[in-house]
C-alpha cells in the first residue's frame, strides 16, 4: 500500500488568518545549538561574557549529558553536546538586540567578527560564529 504525503498547500493562508486561539504555537521555548563535547568553558566565555546572557542551570538529568543553557530576559540559547559536531553555519538563530550598537562594539573589543548585511531592506543586522563556527544572526531593534 502506498501513502500519500499530506498536501500543506494554503495552510501558512488558513493559520496565519486564523484567531489567536486556533494557532498551535504561541512563542519559542528555546534554541538548540550543538557543539563538541568539553566545550562548556568556551562557551561560557562567548555567550556569557561578550554576548552578556547568563547561564541557567539544566534539570539534574540532562546536565548529566554535557552542555549548557543560557537566557536574555525570554530568549535561551541551550547548547547540546554532539558526538560527531559539524557546526550549523546555515540554520541559525536571530536574536533582536536592544542596543545592536553596543553589542556591535562589544564583539569588536572580543575579537569576534561581525558581518554586515544589508539585503533586506530597512533591517539592520549582522552575522557572527559562536567560538564552535555555528552562525548566529543579530538584528537591531
Amino acid at each position: 500500500m502506498t501513502r500519500s504525503r499530506p498536501s500543506f498547500v494554503a495552510t501558512r493562508l488558513v493559520f496565519y488568518h486564523a484567531p489567536v486561539a486556533y494557532l498551535p504555537f504561541s512563542d519559542i521555548d528555546h534554541i538548540q545549538l550543538a557543539m563538541p563535547s568539553g566545550g562548556e568553558p568556551i562557551a561560557r566565555g562567548f555567550y556569557v561574557e561578550v554576548l552578556g546572557m547568563v547561564e541557567i542551570p539544566k534539570p539534574r538529568e540532562l546536565a548529566k549529558r554535557g552542555g549548557c543553557w543560557f537566557a536574555s530576559g525570554d530568549v535561551q540559547i541551550h547548547l547540546g553536546v554532539e558526538d560527531e559536531f559539524r557546526p550549523a553555519r546555515k540554520a541559525h538563530p536571530a536574536l533582536r538586540c536592544h542596543n545592536y550598537e553596543a553589542l556591535r562594539n562589544r564583539l569588536k573589543r572580543a575579537g569576534v567578527e561581525a558581518v554586515e548585511a544589508d539585503d533586506i531592506p530597512g533591517v539592520r543586522r549582522c552575522h557572527v560564529c559562536d567560538p564552535f563556527g555555528n552562525r548566529i544572526e543579530l538584528v537591531a531593534d
